[in-house]
């Protein structure tokens, strides 16, 4: 497999074309264009949502992290890896004028394009940050809820995400994170491809794992709120695995899920 840093190029990459695009596709953890994996079958729609900026929404979802957060008016809320800003402009909805909403993200094209939306709003209580989420550019105890959509599964050390996660919530504050998991494991053929890893799929972990490094971070409480089951369309198959490396991944994977995850700091 390549070396996080390969991976991580290879998915700053992906989404930079993304979010050059002059135009909005409907993708979901990528888009229509042909350097890019397609995943539309992931995406929630936000259209009706309190807060949506069409603008912000550039399908990239496999959740809606928000509608389980339990974020209240004047919550500090930290998204991580926040895009144009989805995520973000829906919890400023719910927080209001009194909260504080912090985007972070490790893409400078993303930052950039989720500045500029937000300067067409005026929100004076939203930023957004370059940063990674293994390194999270914040205070300890900064937030009272920590919020993501489909981004973990791209981070390489998921450890170290969630140690960073636990580290700058508040005591007793919490997160609420959509992400994708597996039951069953991936083959070496499939775990290997980049271009899938940058598509939110071979990257994930299994669900037992996911929630294991959780709890093994010090959360408590931890729920699965929602869990979504996913199929893998045969020309995303057909496209980057032979006949042999799909039965392969028919015996090995017994199903791929987004789930919507909370958990709370002691």
């Amino acid at each position: 497999m390549s070396s996080d840093s390969e991976l991580k190029k290879v998915v700053k990459q992906k989404y930079t074309e993304i979010a050059e695009a002059e135009t909005n596709s409907g993708c979901g953890c990528g888009c229509s264009s042909s350097k890019v994996v397609d995943y539309t079958i992931f995406q929630d729609d936000y259209s009706k949502l309190e807060g949506y900026v069409a603008e912000a929404d550039l399908g990239l979802g496999c959740g809606v992290p928000t509608e389980f957060a339990g974020i209240k008016k004047g919550d500090t809320v930290v998204d991580l890896g926040s895009g144009a800003g989805n995520d973000i402009f829906v919890a400023r909805a719910l927080t209001g004028s009194e909260g504080h909403l912090i985007g972070i993200d490790f893409t400078e094209s993303m930052i950039e394009k989720a500045i500029k939306n937000n300067a067409k709003i005026g929100f004076s209580n939203v930023e957004f940050k370059l940063g990674e989420i293994e390194n999270i550019p914040l205070d300890d105890n900064t937030a009272d809820v920590v919020i993501s959509n489909c981004v973990l599964n791209l981070v390489p050390d998921k450890k170290k995400a969630f140690s960073e996660i636990y580290r700058i919530l508040k005591p007793g504050a919490h997160f609420c994170v959509s992400d994708i998991v597996i039951k069953g494991s991936f083959s070496p053929e499939f775990k290997k491809s980049a271009e899938l890893y940058a598509g939110c799929i071979s990257g994930a972990v299994s669900q037992d794992e996911y929630l294991k490094i959780i709890s093994d971070a010090g959360f408590i409480n931890v729920e699965i709120k929602q869990t979504k089951n996913i199929g893998l369309p045969d020309e995303i198959l057909n496209k980057y695995l032979s006949e042999e490396e799909i039965k392969k991944f028919n015996e090995k994977v017994e199903g791929i899920f987004s789930i919507t995850v909370v958990g709370y700091k002691k």
